[in-house]
């Protein structure tokens, strides 16, 4: 090896010892960013957690982020979280426990819609999809609505607004009786996260002035008589009234085995052939029967074929809501004729009676009444002691409504002052449109007893099994309530179309909010 490759050798020895070093060094200090690096990224994810809990516990989620825009206007979270709360609790209120009949279990509450699939929706989905679409329509509405009382002068006035406000007078103390420290509290967790009082009362100066709106519109629709009587006769008799009353003899079903060996229980052709039979019974006894009472006879000849039994009686059948035997009783008949008719599925008979029916071209009453109610005993019960002293109480009304000017208006001052009825005691106990088969028997029995303006009297009546009395005033007589009907189908139609003309090509655009709704 000569002396300068050996000079090379340990130069390059001496580089590498030295370039060694200083790789490790440059690696520990490699090793050492890292580790820094990955504990600065660490502490920034938990602070960003912290801060995110922060955030989502303050509610700025829900009232700072937007769910819809609609025509320039934002909609957050929690505006929307009322909407659609109330949408599920008209539903509910409105269906209660027939609500199971659409698919929809309301003692889930909220949280539970989400998991309940929604067969009113054609491309599926679940009642909380539902509910949004529902809250989403009604928002777009009421924005459009609300801009067009903004253009035309429509405005609450301050009695109206404080009629709002009201309705949040002693919210404080009540809402602690059900455990919530603050009524903000309270509507957050009956309504969704975000809503407060602001919000709902809002809302409802929102709803007050959109039915302020709607009343202003629908009173400028106008209908001449013709066109009234010209709609009633275009239904039909959909809506004729009728009084009929009715037996059901179902076929009795047997056990059988279908093709998959399972076994099923269903009639049969001998069954079906015996219920018929059951039937034709029924109908020769009641042409046998006699007296000149046709519901006597039905009930008397039920019972004689079918021991202990009787027929069911309805008086107010709205034809458009009759069963099976519909096309029967729309027929061309006279009180006391009997008909047999065949249930859809084969299943059975209806024996049917028909007893009188009604087109509505008679004139609805208006009234005023003061409902005095018997008091309960502490067992819930009500006493003879309890339904005299609401009579009493009655007498002592009328008495001093006759000792002092007589009048309709002095009338009302009293229905003011004493009737516990909440639909008629701030207008004087005044119901102005009242139809057949509408009010309890005994109240009813008065409105169309043929009375004169200023009749009195008192009648007993139960409602929702609370007896109580009713001091009468006859007012007079009002509109056809054929015409009534007409009315409201066509005021109906009409303000749908106006909706409609102010609501188009108006849409919502989806913001990020709209996933914290609901």
């Amino acid at each position: 090896m000569s002396a300068s490759t050996e000079k090379k050798n340990r130069q390059a020895a001496r580089e590498a010892g030295t370039d060694k070093k200083t790789l490790a060094a440059i690696e520990e200090a490699k090793k050492k960013k890292k580790s820094k690096i990955k504990w600065t990224v660490s502490t920034i994810a938990v602070i960003l957690v912290i801060a995110l809990v922060i955030f989502l516990n303050t509610g700025v989620l829900y009232t700072g982020t937007t769910a819809l825009t609609i025509d320039g206007e934002e909609y957050t979270p929690a505006q929307m979280n009322y909407y659609y709360a109330n949408q599920f609790y008209g539903f509910a209120n409105q269906y209660g426990e027939y609500a199971a009949i659409f698919g929809l279990n309301p003692s889930l509450g909220l949280a539970g819609l989400g998991s309940q699939p929604c067969p009113m929706l054609e491309d599926g989905g679940s009642w909380k999809d539902y509910f949004l679409q529902a809250a989403e329509q009604e928002m777009v509405q009421t924005n459009a609505i609300l801009k067009y009382a903004a253009d035309n002068g429509i405005a609450l006035t301050e009695d109206e607004i404080a009629q709002v406000d009201n309705t949040f007078v002693g919210m404080d103390e009540q809402v602690k009786t059900q455990g919530f420290t603050k009524v903000d509290k309270f509507f957050a967790a009956n309504y969704g996260n975000g809503v407060d009082k602001e919000i709902v009362r809002q809302s409802g100066l929102d709803s007050l002035l959109v039915k302020k709106t709607i009343d202003q519109v629908t009173s400028e629709f106008n209908f001449s008589d013709q066109e009234l009587e010209d709609y009633y006769k275009s239904l039909n008799g959909e809506q004729d009234i009728f009084d009929y009353a009715y037996y059901y003899v179902a076929a009795e079903s047997v056990d059988t085995t279908n093709d998959d060996g399972e076994t099923v229980s269903k009639p049969n052709d001998e069954t079906r052939a015996a219920a018929k039979a059951t039937a034709e019974a029924i109908q020769a006894a009641y042409s046998k029967a006699e007296g000149s009472n046709a519901l006597e006879k039905l009930n008397a000849a039920v019972a004689s074929v079918v021991e202990g039994a009787t027929a069911t009686h309805n008086s107010r059948g709205v034809a458009g809501g009759l069963g099976v035997y519909k096309e029967w009783l729309m027929g061309s008949h006279k009180t006391g004729d009997l008909g047999i008719v065949e249930n859809t599925d084969a299943n059975g008979q209806y024996v049917v009676l028909y007893l009188g029916r009604s087109d509505n071209h008679y004139p609805m009453a208006q009234v005023r009444h003061i409902l005095i109610q018997a008091e309960a005993a502490e067992d819930g019960t009500y006493t003879d002691e309890a339904k005299a002293a609401a009579k009493a109480k009655a007498e002592d009304i009328l008495n001093e409504w006759k000792s002092g000017d007589k009048t309709e208006d002095s009338f009302a001052e009293l229905a003011n002052k004493y009737s516990v009825d909440a639909g008629s005691n701030t207008r004087g106990g005044l119901y102005d449109n009242v139809a057949k088969g509408q009010m309890v028997e005994e109240f009813d029995k008065f409105c169309f007893s043929g009375h004169n303006h200023g009749d009195t009297a008192i009648v007993y009546g139960e409602s929702r099994g609370i007896p109580g009395y009713h001091v009468m005033y006859y007012v007079g007589e009002g509109d056809l309530y054929s015409n009534y009907i007409a009315k409201n189908a066509l005021t109906g139609q009409n303000l749908d179309n106006w909706v409609i003309s102010i609501t188009e090509g108006l849409e919502a655009q989806h913001g990020f909010g709209l996933r914290m709704v609901g």
